[in-house]
C-alpha cells in the first residue's frame, strides 16, 4: 500500500476549537505530528519534551502533548509532537490504533 493522505479534526483537549487537516498516514511513524504553530493556535500547550530518531538517524529533541482527534465522527485523546516546521502533518501509529 503507498502512502496517502486522510482528513482529520484535530482539538485542544477540552474540545473547544478544531482545525481539519490533510495528513500523510505513516505507519512508521510512532506518533501524529503536527506543525507547533497549529498546535499552538488551538491552545494546546507542551506538556514534555522527549528525544525522537528521525529516518535519517539523526535524533532530535521535541515538545509532545495531548490533544483531540476527531476520523470520521470518531473522538480520541491522543499524544501529537511539535513539529518545527510547517507543512508537517502525519498521523502516526499510535493514533491509529487508538482508533481501531
Amino acid at each position: 500500500m503507498g502512502a496517502f493522505r486522510y482528513p482529520i479534526d484535530i482539538g485542544d483537549p477540552q474540545g473547544e476549537r478544531y482545525e481539519r487537516v490533510d495528513a500523510l498516514v505513516d505507519t512508521g511513524a510512532t506518533y501524529t505530528t503536527l506543525p507547533a504553530s497549529l498546535l499552538r493556535r488551538l491552545g494546546i500547550q507542551p506538556m514534555e519534551r522527549s528525544t525522537f530518531t528521525l529516518a535519517d538517524e539523526r535524533s532530535v529533541e521535541l515538545e509532545l502533548s495531548i490533544a483531540l482527534a476527531r476520523i470520521d465522527g470518531r473522538l480520541r485523546p491522543t499524544v501529537v509532537v511539535f513539529a518545527p516546521t510547517e507543512g508537517t502533518f502525519i498521523l502516526g501509529a499510535v493514533t491509529l490504533e487508538e482508533f481501531g
